[in-house]
């Protein structure tokens, strides 16, 4: 009767042995594909299937050793895989500055200060400066002005009230980006000169030659 009970425990040990190791196996490969979760994670069809797998590995690691043996690690790491599954969404996706410049093929970017459109609130704005368009975006990364390089005939910065205005005109229009604090100035100037580089200079208009008279 000994000699069955300790070959039914023998067995029962060396089958929680073999799900214990394969639990440390499993928590070894999760913490290599910590980068690419990341990455997954910007995808959110594939993170739900993710956090589905990740939820029932974590629910197994919680139950298993409650059942087959005594190991207090593995149910901690399985609450911890569920609370990531649950906690986790689907990265929201972002667009960065430079994914932007690229996107619209600016050339620089430099600090608009604060940009009010017409019957709205002012906003601060990004300036993306190109060799055709120049943007002037807010901080959604939408476009509050669009204007033709070609049509730019002046970019000047000035003090006024107390802070530094830099007003651009095109064609018939003019907008004016308004900056404000210690570095206002400097914000300002960096704005006139990078949109003046960009200013196609006027041509002068050279008087023609009289016919020669007979």
């Amino acid at each position: 009767m000994s000699t069955t009970t300790a070959s039914a425990s023998t067995q029962d040990e060396s089958i929680g042995a073999r799900f214990r190791n394969a639990g440390i196996a499993v928590l070894f490969a999760l913490v290599l594909l910590i980068p690419k979760i990341v990455h997954i994670r910007r995808d959110p069809h594939v993170w739900m299937a993710c956090r589905i797998a990740l939820a029932l590995a974590g629910a197994g690691l919680v139950i298993l050793p409650l059942s087959l043996w005594n190991s207090w690690t593995a149910g901690v790491a399985g609450v911890i895989l569920f609370l990531a599954a649950i906690l986790l969404p689907a990265e929201k996706p972002s667009t960065t500055v430079s994914d932007t410049a690229a996107r619209l093929g600016a050339l620089v970017v430099v600090n608009g200060g604060e940009y009010q459109p017409e019957n709205d609130t002012p906003m601060k704005t990004q300036l993306f400066v190109g060799p055709e368009r120049i943007w002037a975006l807010d901080e959604n990364m939408q476009p509050l002005l669009v204007i033709a390089t070609a049509q730019v005939t002046s970019a000047i910065a000035a003090e006024s009230g107390g802070d530094w205005v830099v007003r651009l005109r095109w064609a018939e229009s003019s907008a004016d980006f308004r900056y404000s604090g210690v570095f206002a100035e400097h914000l300002a100037r960096v704005a006139e000169s990078t949109l003046r580089g960009v200013i196609h200079p006027v041509l002068p208009v050279l008087p023609q030659k009289r016919a020669a008279t007979a």
